[in-house]
């Protein structure tokens, strides 16, 4: 006979090299493209969006902020699913659609083709009402204040009423070293990727960060083996998980089998 009990299990962080290098590797080592990995984060980002209002997406009012880079095309691959899923979604990407390249460019390429409402940001352009806005503006290649039309949306989402999912991290908010540019998103959740940013053990960060959760992007445990981490079966029973910070330390609480 078996007992389910729950653990608190010990998150290790990476930097922003290491979070680099790890997509390095997906794609030369492990054969992974960014596509994939970027789809399996988008659809992670909808489902989180999707249990924040309640399993209840129908005819919902969504925002979802784009940046032109991987982090906006993983906004970009959840704006569709929450669109299939049938949720009323208005897309805002921080350039014109030629500006985009490689996978977000595709992702882009998804929405148009099923004629999903899509908007470019300009100054003077104001936010529709929502119940969530998504905010995948700025990844974790940020590099000092936010600047042009990322700027605009950052600050267009934080005169939003709604509440804000991040993806990966708040827009902003530099991974590496936990710093909060300005301005920032504020965010009520964060959808962090692979493994959490070491910036997160920081105060600020956590605060702008609100909820904390982890998704699996199809990171195998080979690759984090190669990089000496040893990293528990964080996604064994889901692919999405809440973390908490405690004491500079992230963990998580897992399900384990006692017998």
């Amino acid at each position: 006979m078996t007992t389910q009990l729950t653990v608190p299990v010990l998150v290790p962080t990476v930097t922003t090299a290491q979070m680099q290098e790890v997509d390095r590797l997906m794609v030369a080592e492990y054969h992974v493209t960014l596509l994939q990995m970027m789809e399996n984060a988008g659809r992670a980002l909808a489902t989180l969006a999707q249990q924040m209002l309640e399993e209840d997406i129908v005819d919902r009012p969504i925002v979802v902020l784009a940046g032109r880079g991987a982090n906006g095309g993983g906004g970009l691959c959840a704006a569709r699913h929450l669109l299939n899923w049938g949720a009323a979604v208005q897309v805002v990407c921080s350039y014109p659609a030629e500006a985009y390249t490689g996978a977000p460019a595709q992702q882009l390429a998804a929405l148009q083709a099923v004629g999903a409402p899509l908007a470019w940001a300009e100054d003077g352009w104001e936010l529709p009402p929502a119940d969530l806005l998504i905010d995948a503006v700025i990844g974790y290649g940020l590099r000092g204040d936010p600047r042009g039309p990322a700027r605009n949306l950052v600050q267009l989402a934080n005169s939003s009423a709604a509440p804000i999912l991040s993806l990966d991290t708040p827009s902003g908010v530099d991974t590496g070293s936990g710093q909060c540019y300005t301005p920032h998103i504020r965010a009520a959740a964060t959808l962090t990727l692979a493994l959490p940013k070491q910036g997160f053990r920081r105060a600020d960060a956590v605060a702008a960060a609100g909820d904390l959760y982890l998704a699996d992007i199809g990171v195998p445990p080979e690759l984090y083996a190669q990089l000496g981490f040893v990293v528990p079966r964080l996604f064994a029973r889901s692919p999405l998980v809440r973390l908490d910070v405690i004491k500079d330390e992230i963990w998580c609480e897992l399900e384990t089998n006692v017998w």
